[in-house]
This record gives structure tokens, sequence and C-alpha cells, in this order.
């Protein structure tokens, strides 16, 4: 008999660069999502959708994050964001509000910026502390290349979502610029992505670069050099995102093996990652990492000199 997960709508805390130890929820089937990014580190999407769905329940994902909770593990945020679009699912509004009774924890909401053109989408996500919306392009040909959208989705009109939300909202709001090689990192594009990010108005502008195995190979990062001379560009508030200072997770998970593939199912994880993030020995973690590739549960890629570990 196939051995349950305790938890499938949760994975981790990982150790995020941005959020702490940060629970995931997912909210999706696996890759339901609006755009097919190149870079993406969980592969293409098989069928981009803009449809909202109500794939899963509401008490269910509530239940398991409140069992979660009890454990004891350290949690800075209850952070929704997974193998999908999370304001795909058409109940984040209501779950994000019945958390904020459960837990003083903080929510935040990582999102590819594609529905808040949608006023409703927008108010779903009102009660949420931080919000990280992504958007690598300001023209329509550039979008097309390097986040392969829905064909019903238009960068503009995502721009325009995004400053109204801007006005709408009253948490953080971290708006995250994804830069690959020779797609959107010219200087005419990133000072057309500048002016929609100055309409935007965000708290906090987060530069990144392809670092895990992306979906396309042809996806490649920028270098730090050209990454602090685009920072410098964009102002004082942007920053390159920066790796994450590893602190003693308090609580281990009881199934390790477990633990990890909840991890990695989500995305591409290094042997580091896991210690960060699991409170586990690498000596532990590699046996168990061993186990797993043995049984084919999981898989090892090398990207960048660096290796990772992937679902199957």
């Amino acid at each position: 008999m196939k051995k349950e997960k305790k938890f499938p709508h949760l994975y981790g805390p990982v150790p995020s660069r941005r959020l702490g130890y940060s629970l995931g929820v997912d909210l999706l089937p696996f890759k339901t999502c609006s755009l097919s990014c190149i870079y993406c580190q969980l592969g293409m999407s098989p069928k981009k959708t803009v449809r909202r769905i109500n794939p899963f329940s509401e008490k269910k994902i509530l239940d398991e994050i409140k069992e979660f909770l009890k454990t004891g593990a350290r949690v800075d945020f209850i952070t929704f964001s997974g193998s999908g679009e999370p304001t795909l699912n058409k109940s984040i509004g209501q779950l994000i509000r019945e958390i904020k009774k459960i837990t003083k924890i903080p929510v935040a909401v990582l999102t590819n910026s594609t529905l808040l053109s949608r006023a409703e989408v927008r108010k779903q996500l009102a009660a949420a502390e931080v919000v990280v919306p992504s958007l690598d392009a300001a023209t329509q040909p550039v979008f097309e290349k390097i986040n392969r959208p829905h064909p019903s989705l238009k960068v503009e009109k995502i721009i325009d979502g995004l400053a109204k939300f801007r006005k709408e909202f009253k948490g953080q709001i971290w708006l995250e610029i994804m830069l690959v090689k020779g797609v959107n990192d010219s200087p005419a594009h990133l000072k057309k992505l500048k002016e929609a990010v100055d309409r935007i108005n965000p708290d906090k502008i987060h530069l990144n670069t392809v670092v895990r195995p992306p979906a396309e190979k042809t996806a490649r990062p920028l270098t730090p050099e050209e990454m602090n001379k685009i920072r410098e560009f964009f102002g004082e508030k942007a920053e390159v995102v920066a790796s994450f200072r590893k602190k003693e997770q308090e609580k281990t998970p009881p199934d390790i093996a477990e633990a990890i593939l909840a991890i990695v199912r989500r995305r591409p994880v290094s042997l580091e990652d896991l210690e960060n993030s699991l409170g586990q020995t690498r000596e532990e973690l590699s046996l168990q990492i061993q186990k797993l590739l043995q049984q084919k549960k999981i898989k090892q890629v090398r990207h960048l000199d660096s290796d990772y570990f992937e679902s199957v």
C-alpha cells in the first residue's frame, strides 16, 4: 500500500533568501500556470491557463497547516507558492483570512502578476503581509520570449494591474525581476523596465538571475558584476537577492526522506539547501539522498558546476 503523505499541500520550511524559514503552501496540481518561463526550475508548463479553479479542499489545507504548526518547527513566513501560480486558486483569499485566525505568523504570496489586472484577485491578496510579484519584461516581444505566456496575456495590462495593486495594497510589495543573459538584459529593455517599475513603485526591487537548473538550457545567468551594474541602474530600492545565511533550525522533521521529497517535488535543491532547511547533518542527508537515488525517487543533475536533486 502506498504511504500517504502527511502534509501533501505543504513543503519545507525551506530556507528562503528573503523570507527566512518559509513554510510553502501548494494550492494547485503540478505546473498549473499561466506562463511557461524559460528559466522555470519546474520545467515547462504542459498547458497554460488563466482559468481560476478550486482543486482542493480549503479545510484540508487549513488542517494541514494547523497540524504542522504543532510540530514546533521554525516558520518565519507561511508562503503561497509551490508548483503553479497560486492566484489561479479561487480560494486563496479565504485561506489567507483563515490562516490569520490561527497564527500570528505572517503570510506571503509569490505570484507571477498575470492575474493582478483582475480586481477580485487584488482584493483577495489584501490580507497578506508581503506580496512578491514578478515582472521580467516591459514589452510584449520580450514578455513572450522569456515568459511564454498564455495567448490572452498582455504585458501592458499586467503592468497596469501591478500599479493598481500598489495603490490598494497596504502591505509590502517586493517586485522580483529575473534576468536572463541575452533575453531581457539589454540597455534599451532595462530602460523600459525601469519606467514600468517606477510606475509600480514597489517597496523593494529584487534582482535575480538563473541559478537553479532551468526549463531551457539556453537560459543563462548574468555575472555578479553585471547584476551589480543593473542594481545601480534601478536605484536605492534595488538589491541583488543575496544567498540565504544559515540559521539553526530548532526542530527537525521526523521523516527525513519524506521531507526531502516534499521539497524536491517543488524545486531542484542542492545538498546545502537541504542542510539549511532540514537541520540535519550533511552525512545524514547524503545517506538519505543515496537511498532516494537508488529507489529512483529523485535524480541528480549538474548545473553551473553544482549538483542539484530533482523529482523524477
